[in-house]
């Protein structure tokens, strides 16, 4: 059974004990070291494929996370859909800790990360980023934290700020102000290759805290975040296995097809190395 879907977990989601008939996978990629092996197991009778974002014992912080590898491993393994979890501080009232968050934008605070696999690669490739994640995907991941008990919100946007340092209050009232909906350090890197892969996406933030702009809550802490990441996992874990149960056998987005118009170079200007190190993400359009 090939591995069709693949799971990112996030701060506090860094296994899951339904995974059955688990192996290890340990991959090299041209960008370097993913966080750690894949597990591939069975869930809900689908092949899967788990990542731990931030590693064993959580030692990478977020700016240091090579997220193209990471991205790059899943392709090779066959993956075609990605759920993201990840923990995220809210901006708005209405959405308190505990409660998940399927966001459909993103806002970009992030400085100097590399979120694309083309750089340096002699080809200039431009996808289509206005809708950073797959509907059909995020659909299945709201009804999922709906059917596994969570109070969820499908659509809003995630500020993906540096870190890892929180925010400060000056920061945190200003993103409230453009209407931005909760505040996280790893998705949107991700959310970018995953659609140079031709890979669906699709975010579940679980929400931890007010950021920093509550009155009630204006400093945020690692013991409160810890706290809620405990029950926040209990969730995601019937969340996630509900959402891959639900996944289709085809896919009806475009998600598939990102670069059959992005790349600009011409194919014969590619650089052999890069035809043949990228070929699990080009092969089929610059043969």
């Amino acid at each position: 059974m090939s591995v069709r879907v693949g799971i990112i977990g996030g701060s506090g989601l860094y296994d899951m004990p339904e995974l059955a008939d688990r192996e290890e996978v340990t991959l090299t990629t041209p960008f370097g070291e993913p966080s750690g092996p894949y597990v591939v197991a069975t869930l809900r009778g689908q092949r899967v494929a788990f990542l731990a974002r931030h590693g064993a014992g959580h030692r990478i912080p977020p700016s240091e996370l090579n997220f193209r590898a990471n991205i790059f491993g899943f392709k090779l393994l066959g993956v075609e859909r990605i759920f993201s979890a990840s923990a995220v501080g809210s901006l708005k009232e209405e959405y308190p800790p505990l409660d998940v968050v399927i966001p459909d934008q993103f806002f970009d605070r992030t400085r100097g990360r590399v979120s694309t696999f083309f750089a340096g690669r002699g080809m200039a490739v431009h996808v289509a980023f206005a809708h950073p994640v797959c509907p059909e995907l995020s659909r299945i991941a709201f009804e999922s934290a709906q059917a596994a008990g969570a109070r969820a919100h499908l659509g809003g946007t995630y500020v993906c700020m540096e870190g890892p340092q929180f925010s400060t209050v000056a920061e945190s009232k200003l993103y409230r102000s453009w209407g931005m909906d909760v505040i996280g350090m790893t998705n949107l890197q991700e959310a970018k290759l995953a659609r140079e892969a031709e890979i669906c996406y699709a975010t579940i933030a679980l929400v931890t805290d007010f950021d920093s702009w509550h009155p009630d809550h204006e400093n945020v802490t690692v013991d409160m975040i810890v706290s809620n990441l405990t029950k926040n996992a209990e969730m995601a874990q019937r969340l996630m296995a509900e959402a891959v149960g639900r996944v289709p056998a085809s896919r009806n987005c475009s998600c598939g097809s990102a670069l059959a118009n992005a790349i600009i170079t011409s194919k014969e200007s590619i650089p052999a190395e890069t035809k043949r190190e990228l070929a699990s993400l080009i092969g089929k359009y610059v043969q």
